[in-house]
């Protein structure tokens, strides 16, 4: 679906100062929102694609080519090649199984019955997982503030599906604990991009490499299993959101690229909180969702969870 986690920076950061940068503060802060504005709209569109009767494998196999094709034509304009050898090959796999087939799966069977201001709340633990993870494995320094911030992401999801008045439909719990496991898949690639990314490549390489190995995983699966989703002309709901979220998705990470590339890691990870804000306003402008006070109190745990975990200059840190 999405997976707006980058590397882990290990030496001291210096971020750029936005008053003499090319892209300017106004600039950044504007391309931050639009980032954080689009992204969250994807989860308004999954659902829609999966309520128009696409099959999660056929969406998810769209997802991934057309993400391939995007980021193949960005590396042909940049003159940019994606390098192929074998190590490179093992870690593009591991990237798109963690990164895109198996999480994208569990998360486009779990739109179908779960709200997008939920999803937006439980794809925003991924920052919180991999910070987790990266200390337990000694990669990232462990600070009270951000083990607090992992504290207050936990005690959201409790809020989220403990209580009975939380969700609409209690039978949809395990739909999100689906979601859950999906933000692990997310943390899990993050890990391993963190510790295993090969030396000749840039995120964007990663980004094309993922997105190769995970269509030609899913061009199979989908055809073996009588899956694939076509895009007859005219599209209808299903179709346009298929390709608008796939769109959005490229789209959003290559900006987001683009901004710690100009104003910096630490600025760039504020988008969290804007995609999972969106996600949440997205859901409500298009199906007019009603969200009980539990969830309300979930958000606003999980945006503090965020602030805590969210890291700041001269901090080795992980980006959300």
């Amino acid at each position: 679906m999405l997976n707006t986690e980058s590397t882990i920076y290990h030496e001291e950061i210096v971020e750029p100062d936005l008053r003499k940068s090319t892209l300017g503060r106004t600039s950044a802060w504007m391309l931050l929102l639009f980032i954080g504005v689009i992204w969250g709209l994807t989860f308004s569109l999954a659902k829609i694609a999966a309520q128009g009767g696409a099959h999660p494998l056929g969406i998810n196999f769209w997802q991934s080519l057309i993400g391939a094709v995007f980021l193949i034509l960005w590396s042909f304009g940049t003159r940019q090649k994606i390098p192929m050898k074998r190590n490179n090959i093992v870690f593009y796999m591991a990237c798109g199984l963690l990164g895109s087939i198996i999480p994208g799966v569990l998360f486009f069977y779990a739109a179908s019955r779960v709200s997008p201001g939920v999803l937006s709340i439980t794809v925003a633990t991924v920052p919180l997982l991999t910070f987790a993870a990266a200390a337990m494995f000694g990669i990232e320094k462990v600070r009270v503030g951000r083990v607090l911030g992992v504290v207050f992401g936990v005690l959201s999801i409790i809020l989220l599906v403990g209580p009975e008045e939380s969700l609409p439909d209690p039978t949809v719990v395990p739909w999100v604990l689906a979601a859950l496991v999906a933000a692990v898949c997310y943390s899990a690639e993050n890990l391993i991009v963190a510790l295993r990314m090969p030396t000749n490549v840039s995120p964007f390489m990663v980004a094309g490499g993922m997105f190769i190995a995970a269509s030609l995983i899913m061009t199979p699966a989908v055809i073996v299993t009588g899956t694939f989703t076509p895009l007859p002309w005219p599209w209808g709901a299903s179709e346009w959101a298929i390709v608008g979220m796939a769109t959005l998705s490229v789209t959003a990470y290559s900006l987001f690229i683009f901004l710690i590339a100009h104003a910096g890691p630490v600025f760039a990870s504020q988008t969290a909180y804007v995609v999972t804000f969106s996600g949440v306003f997205w859901g409500v402008l298009i199906f007019d969702e009603q969200h009980s006070t539990w969830i309300w109190a979930s958000l606003v745990v999980m945006l503090g969870a965020l602030a805590l975990v969210t890291p700041h200059r001269n901090e080795d840190i992980r980006l959300p």
